[in-house]
């Protein structure tokens, strides 16, 4: 039984039990209907082109559910120190956090196979289907629940490169004593150049080169070194080194996630293209706006093929062989690798 009232020109149907239902010139009511909601991302340092895909996630929810569902980023790590996301998630201080493999290689031992230098992840297609089929598999599922947490979505990081201070390393022989801040595989990597690889969170960099701590980073190019203004303290970059990448994605809480009303649950399973459309966008325009500044002030160092395949001899396969070994009895390191290949294949249609 319907009663249609029209109230200053406004025409709203109320449904049995006085539920909004909506009219034709009427008030709007919420797309997905549901419960009071405020969810809270952990995530460091400020706004930035790689949080923006879920600043979009966050746009959609309130938007869908007419502000019912509020999901907030709380930058600066206020809600927990960026090597502790995932310690907050199993305690269930807040829903959803990013998390950098590579800040704490042993609480996520299988997702660092991200780290492998020279993966086939430079295509952006590629790399989003990657990472967002490789998640299911059961080493990466069976790290994240130790921690209570899931999968929700990659933040796609682009390839790395380096931006650096002093004596630009023109040859691969120039890396070996160089001091810099490289996780993972990519750490391994530059290891093999006779490098000294260090990890440390994204927020201490800055100041670590400015200072002569260390003496290049490697970030996802070009977003993060802009990003973190590390430009502003370098005097040249790598634009072709290419090393490879890492995973930043972002977890849910299992409880949390468990609790939602399966409306909510298919809400977020609808935002994912979004999102991941969005943060593809981002990185974009960061490229367009970067790379020209980064040409106009600092020193471009462009390897040549046979420097660049000298390079993946000494450091990719080799790598993957080690780390392969490494963890043995844990998981299946060689699995997850051709898992990366095959996956890559089947987008590039081979």
């Amino acid at each position: 039984m319907y009663r249609k009232w029209t109230v200053f020109s406004l025409s709203v149907v109320i449904g049995a039990g006085g539920t909004l239902v909506a009219g034709p010139g009427g008030l709007s009511a919420a797309e997905v209907e549901g419960p009071k909601l405020e969810w809270k991302v952990s995530v460091w340092g400020k706004r930035r082109a790689f949080t923006e895909g879920i600043e979009k996630l966050s746009e959609i929810v309130a938007e869908k559910t007419d502000g019912n569902w509020n999901i907030k980023l709380y930058y600066g790590a206020t809600l927990s120190k960026s090597r502790e996301n995932l310690d907050g998630i199993k305690l269930g201080a807040f829903e959803m956090a990013f998390f950098c493999n590579f800040y704490h290689p042993g609480k996520n031992p299988a997702w660092m196979v991200y780290t492998m230098p020279f993966l086939p992840l430079g295509d952006v297609e590629v790399s989003r289907t990657v990472r967002m089929k490789l998640p299911e598999h059961p080493a990466l599922k069976a790290d994240l629940d130790r921690w209570n947490a899931m999968f929700y979505v990659s933040t796609l990081l682009p390839q790395y490169e380096f931006l650096g201070k002093g004596e630009p390393p023109e040859e691969l022989e120039d890396w070996k004593g160089m001091r810099v801040r490289a996780g993972g595989g990519i750490g391994k990597a530059m290891e093999k150049l006779g490098a000294i690889p260090t990890s440390m969170p994204a927020t201490e960099v800055y100041t670590s080169i400015e200072r002569g701590t260390i003496d290049a980073v490697s970030f996802p190019f070009t977003y993060a070194h802009a990003a973190y203004k590390i430009h502003e303290v370098s005097d040249w970059f790598t634009a072709n080194m290419s090393p490879g990448t890492s995973e930043c994605p972002v977890v849910i809480n299992k409880d949390a996630y468990a609790a939602l009303p399966e409306q909510y649950k298919q809400l977020l399973e609808d935002a994912k293209g979004p999102v991941l459309d969005r943060q593809i966008e981002v990185y974009r325009e960061a490229d367009e706006k970067n790379l020209p500044m980064f040409e106009a002030e600092l020193e471009k160092i462009v390897y040549t093929d046979a420097q660049i395949e000298k390079f993946r001899e000494v450091a990719g396969k080799p790598v993957w062989d080690e780390w392969v070994a490494a963890n043995k009895d844990k998981f299946d390191g060689q699995e997850l690798i051709d898992r990366i290949f095959q996956i890559a294949a089947e987008v590039e249609g081979r």
